[in-house]
């Protein structure tokens, strides 16, 4: 019998850890960023890349004092977000992608921190990400009160144990796409309750959920009635306006959401 039981016992074993590798190879292997992706990558005079822990994107000619921390969607390559990163930092905010362990931003939800101290002179922080990431980024939000101004989700919601309504320390944009096949519109209406009633909404038409980033299809997707640059454009264009005022109103303005909002 004990034979018997100790032979099972190593069968489940050796299942066990075929399935943990299968997992490991699985998340290994995320979507790959795109040349547009790549090419975002490169320092110039108006964009300072750093490749290191994290993907940084700083402003060439002004000090930002505003930065956003974006957690990148799940099983998706973080370099994916370079294009729309850069572009925010030539508007003046500094970006710093973070990079999760086997890609899963909810494996580490909580590497904003390092994030924000190592950058001591950006007065206003917000945190946000793409799909899985924006999730994560709101269970930072909601375990960390008063780590960050604001809250920029990209195609994403809180979790239901991630209720922010009644948050009042903390702005809210959340971005989303009228193709996206990964974020349903009931799942969308079904969050409003999870976050503050002063949330922004921006809805990008015909936007689909995979060009939040820059590494083609994505499995389960909508085809996009607009490109890839098109969509970035909209995205930058409202998390821009949401950033200058969360800024704005750090320095003693009232916030309001940009003009646009749902």
């Amino acid at each position: 019998m004990r034979t018997r039981v100790a032979r099972v016992g190593s069968i489940l074993l050796v299942v066990v850890a075929l399935a943990l590798v299968a997992f490991a190879l699985w998340a290994n292997t995320p979507l790959s960023p795109s040349g547009e992706a790549l090419a975002a990558l490169t320092s110039d005079a108006g964009v300072v890349v750093m490749e290191g822990p994290w993907i940084t994107f700083l402003p060439g000619a002004v000090q930002s004092s505003t930065g956003l921390v974006l957690y990148p969607g799940g099983r998706v390559d973080p370099r994916a977000y370079a294009p729309p990163a850069r572009a925010l930092a030539e508007r003046g905010f500094a970006v710093v992608i973070v990079p999760m362990p086997l890609n899963l931003a909810v494996l580490a939800p909580g590497r904003a921190e390092a994030v924000i101290a190592a950058y001591p002179d950006i007065e206003t922080w917000a945190i946000g990400g793409h799909s899985l990431g924006g999730a994560m980024a709101a269970n930072f939000v909601s375990r960390r009160q008063g780590m960050v101004d604001g809250l920029v989700l990209w195609a994403a919601y809180p979790a239901a144990g991630d209720d922010l309504s009644a948050r009042e320390d903390v702005a809210v944009l959340s971005v989303y796409a009228t193709r996206d096949g990964l974020m349903t519109e009931e799942e969308r209406i079904e969050s409003v309750s999870r976050l503050p009633a002063e949330a922004c909404w921006a809805a990008i038409e015909g936007g689909n959920h995979a060009q939040f980033g820059a590494y083609g299809a994505q499995r389960g997707d909508n085809p996009a009635e607009l490109t890839a640059v098109a969509q970035w454009a909209q995205i930058v264009e409202a998390t821009a306006a949401f950033l200058q005022g969360l800024g704005d109103s750090v320095s003693g303005t009232s916030f309001t959401c940009f003009e646009g909002e749902s």
